[in-house]
């Protein structure tokens, strides 16, 4: 009788053994259910360094046709008295084409195990939030002088990223642009791009 009651003690340890065994089992394959899942969301919301490569390696493999073509134009041979206006751009730009293709084809067959995560989106969100406005702030400088731009351009970004009030942004966006003219126009004479604003008052 005290035999079978051991023997069924025993078989009750063992069968809670196991479950707890099976219960840590059970937490550490969830817990990496949800690391990689985790993992493969951010993945998913990130720029992987193979697109970043391949985009880079792209950019640079067409200014280097445009070199090339470019030295065409004008002469890439060695004439009587030397080399030719796109003896040396020529060679520069063909360097440029065979190496940039080369890690174009490494990243293209690149494992996809490789694709480490380049940036984030809202990292990159942040870095395009700067390099856009930049971009229209020079292309501006054309149509409406470095003057005016720079003021658009400073109160904008005090008023999107920095979230002052008018009563700060409009008197810097205003300085700023006012203390350039004087300094570079009047003091050391120095003439930078202006536009019709600056054209109605006579410069």
């Amino acid at each position: 009788m005290h035999d079978n009651d051991h023997s069924e003690d025993r078989r009750q340890h063992g069968v809670s053994k196991d479950r707890r065994r099976h219960g840590v089992s059970t937490e550490a394959m969830e817990e990496d259910r949800r690391r990689h899942g985790v993992s493969r969301d951010r993945r998913r919301h990130a720029v992987s360094t193979k697109a970043v490569e391949i985009a880079v390696a792209a950019v640079i493999l067409g200014l280097g046709l445009v070199v090339i073509f470019d030295s065409r134009r004008v002469g890439y041979g060695w004439a009587e008295d030397g080399p030719q206006a796109g003896y040396f751009p020529f060679y520069i730009g063909l360097i440029l084409c065979v190496a940039s293709a080369w890690i174009l084809l490494q990243a293209a067959f690149s494992e996809p195990s490789a694709a480490r995560v380049f940036v984030g989106r809202k990292k990159l969100r942040l870095v395009f939030s700067v390099f856009f406005p930049s971009l229209v702030y020079v292309l501006a400088i054309y149509f409406i002088g470095i003057y005016v731009a720079s003021a658009l351009f400073i109160g904008t970004f005090m008023y999107w990223h920095g979230r002052f009030p008018l009563i700060k942004i409009i008197p810097v966006s205003l300085i700023v642009p006012v203390s350039m003219f004087l300094l570079f126009e009047l003091w050391f004479l120095v003439p930078l791009p202006k536009g019709p604003l600056e054209a109605l008052a006579g410069y």
